[in-house]
Formats: C-alpha cells, structure tokens, sequence
C-alpha cells in the first residue's frame, strides 16, 4: 500500500489552545508539513481546492509549486482540482509547469468539489456541475496529448489551432478521478480508464462501496481488465494512542471544532458523535492495532492501494507526533500486508 498525505489548509482556531494561526503561518505550516512527509516515507502529498473560508486551498498548483521546490521524491496532488469551475487552457498550463518543476511527480486529481460556494464565483450553476465538468476534461486531456487543438463548447470560447506550452514533461500525467458521492464520477473514471480516488470521509464504508464497485463495473463494460484497477481512498481524521479511550479524548476539542464548521454542516454527516463517527466510519482515531485493523478491513471491501490520510486541525506539535508514529508503527505493517505497484517505474500506465 502507498501512502498520501492530504491537506485542504482549513484555519481556524486550535479546538484545544484556542490560538489561530495568520494565513501566512498556515500555509507555509502546510508546506513544512510536506517535506516532513517526504522524509517520513510518505508516497504522496495532496492539496486540496476550496474556494472560502475556513480554507486556504484557493490555488494548489501554486502550492504544490512551493512544495515541488522543497522536496525531491514525493508524488503532488491537487486533491481535487475543481475543473468543473476552471478554464482547461489555464489548468492545462500551470498543472504542465508544475510538472516540469517538480521533474515529473504531478498526479492529477480532478472532480467538481463539494462546496457549492465555488459555482456562482465562477459563473457555474450547481445543476450544470457534471455537464461542465465531463466538457473540461476532455479538452484538458486532449491540450496535453495533442497540438493544435481546435475546439469548440458551452463552457467557454472556442480554440482554433491552439497548442498549449509547456508541453507535460511526463509523456502522459496521471489523472485521478475524485469520487464522493455520485456514479457519475465514477462512470466518467471507467469510460476513459483512469483511477479514482474514494473520498471516504463523510459517510459509512456502504455508500463508498458501492461507487467503487460501479466503478469496476463499468470498467469491465468499456473493455477494460477490473483486476487491474488502481483505486484511492481518504479517511477520516487521524489520531492515534496507547488505547483507543485515549486517542478519543485527545481528539474530541478537534472533532467538536471541525463538526460545528460550516464545511462539515453542508456534508450533513450521518454520525450521531465521535463514537458513532469511529465505529461506523473511516476515522482512524485509536490504538495502533484497531487503525491497521480498520484500514485492512477497508481494503477487504475496496480493494484499494493507495490511503490518503490527514491530521489538520492539530497542533503543529501533535501533527508531527501523528504522522510520525503512523509511519513508525502503521505503514510498515500495511505495506507487508498489501504490495502496490502504483508509482513505480514499471507501471508508467493505470490502466
């Protein structure tokens, strides 16, 4: 299994201290956070995309950009690019520089994000979502495979022989499709043979489930070999302890904080409390063994290689314990118990 460090840069005030941090200290926090990832073993960074408070994600390929400078190894991914709002010109461009910056380590996320501010900042309605989504992806795909693309659509004004520069540096960027909530995300993934990440986070492991097995499905109708399926999923906040009893009780400042924001209130989670969230959800707050069992039984249902994990909200100084011990006693045991060829050289396609 690979491992993915995921950060949406939310700031607001500690659930424990009290203190809030000034957007300038948050985000270099986060760009801190991903070289000790990198030298912790970590596969993978992502930064997310939000569009308003508490969130300062406005702009990850920047970010990621930043991050690129500071690290060598790490895979970066915008986790989600919310193509459904931009201008593919504009993504094709600055996520193909990022890609020459970071010599090659751009893993491309896409999807239409979760928080429905994003659309009338950018002209979108929210019914329209998938359509301009679908529409913007495959004219990025194709101003990264071909030259002098002519084009013409809804969403913005048509292209007459236009080669986007820079070319990727990769000869084809992975591009992921970030799954939360709908079989159209996955329909999408599976027509075109692309990976999908599991968002994981809101619901119980049932409704995620059923997204991955459509994936595959559909996988299967379109030609394509569902055994050879790369599959992504987040989880829940992280939090681990001696006992489980403990990691609750550290954690719970942080949960009541993160459950009253508005983000949380649009997701209208369906667990009643903490305990309920980590009994039959993915949050991964607890003992060491209870967190690999959990994660192993995640893998039972979804069959995936990749596990994205985050720890914002934390204190800089339990963020580090967190990742820290989860690379020391989780990883080793996980990536034993489930190999993954996902990132190494010999599989320069997904699918």
């Amino acid at each position: 299994m690979k491992f993915v460090l995921f950060d949406l840069i939310s700031n607001h005030p500690n659930g424990v201290s009290g203190e809030l941090l000034t957007s300038q200290e948050r985000i270099q926090q986060a760009i801190d956070q991903a070289v000790f990832a990198e030298s912790l073993g970590f596969d993978g960074y992502g930064v997310g995309e939000r569009h308003g408070a508490p969130f300062l994600s406005s702009s990850p390929a920047i970010l990621l950009t930043a991050i690129a400078a500071k690290t060598s190894k790490i895979r970066l991914l915008p986790t989600v690019s919310v193509l459904s709002i931009l201008d593919p010109v504009r993504v094709a461009e600055d996520y193909a520089t990022l890609d020459h910056l970071s010599g090659g380590r751009l893993e491309m996320m896409i999807g239409k994000g979760n928080d429905p501010r994003h659309y009338p900042l950018f002209g979108i309605k929210e019914e329209e979502q998938w359509a301009s989504l679908a529409e913007r992806y495959d004219l990025l795909k194709r101003l990264w495979t071909e030259d002098n693309v002519s084009w013409e659509g809804k969403y913005r004004p048509p292209l007459y022989n236009v080669t986007t520069e820079p070319r990727p540096f990769q000869k084809q960027i992975p591009i992921w499709h970030g799954s939360a909530s709908s079989p159209i995300s996955t329909e999408l993934a599976a027509k075109n043979g692309e990976p999908i990440f599991s968002s994981n986070a809101f619901h119980p492991m049932g409704k995620y489930k059923e997204l991955i097995d459509h994936y595959r499905e559909r996988l299967e109708y379109y030609g394509y070999d569902s055994n050879k399926a790369i599959v992504g999923a987040g989880a829940g906040s992280l939090y681990l302890a001696n006992t489980t009893e403990e990691a609750i009780k550290r954690f719970r400042p942080y949960y009541d904080i993160q459950m009253n924001s508005d983000a949380a209130k649009h997701n209208q989670s369906p667990f009643k409390n903490l305990e309920d969230h980590i009994q039959h959800g993915s949050a991964l707050i607890g003992s060491v063994d209870l967190i690999i069992e959990k994660i192993l039984n995640y893998h039972q249902a979804f069959g995936h290689k990749v596990q994205a994990i985050g720890v914002g909200g934390l204190s800089i100084e339990e963020q580090y314990e967190q990742l820290e011990r989860f690379a020391e006693e989780v990883i080793p045991v996980l990536r034993r118990e489930i190999p993954s060829t996902v990132w190494e050289e010999e599989q320069s396609t997904l699918i």
